[in-house]
């Protein structure tokens, strides 16, 4: 199959890619069960990257155009009822919002939005929004911010680092981008999979070499490429949800230190572990010797807020003091001052103790929904921790059914398949539950299992 595309300079190449494949296959022109070229030989056909290619692919899997076979690569899906449409009406871009309202947002990046502090918040912002705060940050953050993190994480995690080490950005992706660049286009990337795939498209796009790491019961697999990096998500394995054991633990770190390479801990969602007790962080067991140390206030306060750290071994800090000395800051120095006054004042401990409640609540009323509504060929996963779980569906509903129908009903819950590198065997959404009300997890479950 051959695919022909003349791009203009007016939209995004992804979205003319994805507006003449999903044409094709509205009138026919690719039937049902075809197979799309692979992403790397589209990529070449079109003279654009392969990033591009599967952007268009993942918004044609999304909306139910083409379905993944694990090795094998994508096909047309098939469709039972006949389009009744004009060519014309397909001009808009992917973007365009569903005829649908969504009522029930199981999204998992959402929070309790009616917990946010915003008196305490509002009163420090205020007192810090003066003359002498208009000037712009240190490009590593400021001091206070980077001493109140480091106390926060030497006491909550174990992990014992100086100032010095912490580094704030804007989010994972921006700190992540600014470790690729240090690293340079010759590194090689380990990375999840299943995980986070703004990860795996931030170190493509960086131009580095991005390597699958299939993913088992107990997180992240020891990889058996050469890697100068390797990044992982033991507190809560995004999106599978399972907690990396100690053993597995060690191991990794062991053939970190065999390997010479360096483990980015994303220690996602590691304040809220429900069952169970912490397990130490890689970098507290490492002690920051092989471990680069991300993390975030994007769910233990608000995603808006757009603060995260990356915590550096030693031996790094000045050679990347050094490499982004002509860097500027991209945190507001208000917020952080903000933030390190929160933190300093134990306001932050305390509205996380809060948090921790109100979500472990949130969360047995959903499981409690499920074990409900649900038959048991509906299998949850990945409950321990975090603001989401997994559930893998019966053989008989396929995931892109199963967000189909939601949608129908005014649900939104989220493909699970769009967090592989390689392809999944499995049917299974993410459904979080961090911005509903207990009414709205409880209504929106049963309202769910009215169309599955």
């Amino acid at each position: 199959m051959e695919l022909s595309i003349s791009f203009t300079k007016d939209t995004a190449k992804y979205i003319q890619i994805y507006e003449e494949i999903k044409i094709a296959i509205i009138n026919k022109k690719l039937c049902a069960q075809d197979k799309l070229p692979s992403k790397r030989a589209l990529a070449k056909t079109l003279n654009v990257s392969i990033h591009t290619v599967q952007e268009a692919y993942e918004q044609l899997l999304a909306e139910g155009y083409i379905y993944s076979k694990e090795r094998l690569g994508y096909f047309i899906a098939p469709f039972e009822f006949e389009w009744d449409q004009h060519l014309q009406e397909h001009s808009s871009s992917a973007s365009t919002a569903t005829s649908h309202t969504i009522n029930y947002d199981f999204h998992n990046g959402h929070v309790d939005k009616g917990a946010f502090p915003f008196t305490s918040w509002y009163k420090l912002l205020k007192k810090h929004l003066n003359m002498e705060n208009l000037i712009i940050s240190p490009w590593q953050g400021e001091w206070t911010l980077r001493e109140e993190i480091a106390h926060y994480v030497a006491r909550s995690r174990g992990v014992q680092c100086e100032a010095s080490q912490v580094f704030v950005y804007s989010g994972t992706q921006n700190q992540l981008q600014a470790l690729c660049h240090f690293f340079g286009l010759n590194a090689h990337v380990g990375i999840e999979d299943p995980g986070f795939k703004r990860v795996c498209s931030t170190v493509q796009q960086c131009g580095l070499f991005a390597h699958a790491i299939p993913v088992d019961q107990s997180g992240i697999t020891i990889p058996n490429e050469s890697l100068h990096l390797i990044y992982t998500t033991p507190a809560h394995q995004f999106p599978l949800g399972m907690v990396m054991p100690i053993e597995r633990r060690a191991a990794i770190l062991q053939w970190a230190t065999s390997n010479g390479a360096f483990i980015i801990e994303d220690d996602y969602d590691s304040e809220f572990r429900f069952k169970g007790l912490p397990i130490p962080s890689l970098a507290k067991m490492d002690q920051l010797q092989r471990v680069i140390y991300f993390g975030t206030f994007s769910k233990t306060l608000i995603p808006s807020l757009r603060i995260s750290y990356m915590i550096l071994p030693h031996s790094l800090v000045n050679d990347y003091m050094l490499f982004h000395q002509d860097q500027k800051s991209v945190v507001s120095k208000i917020d952080q001052l903000a933030l390190a006054e929160f933190i300093a004042q134990g306001l932050f401990d305390k509205h996380l103790a809060k948090m921790r409640t109100i979500y472990r609540k949130k969360q047995q009323v959903l499981l409690e929904a499920i074990h409900a509504h649900f038959s048991e060929e509906f299998k949850v996963i990945g409950e321990k921790s975090g603001l989401h779980i997994v559930v893998k569906l019966p053989s008989w509903l396929t995931e892109q059914n199963a967000i189909q129908l939601a949608m129908q009903v005014g649900i939104a819950v989220y493909p699970c398949s769009a967090s592989y590198q390689q392809g999944s065997q499995d049917a299974m959404v993410i459904i979080g539950y961090g911005g509903l009300t207990l009414e709205q997890i409880q209504e929106g479950i049963a309202l769910l299992a009215s169309v599955w």
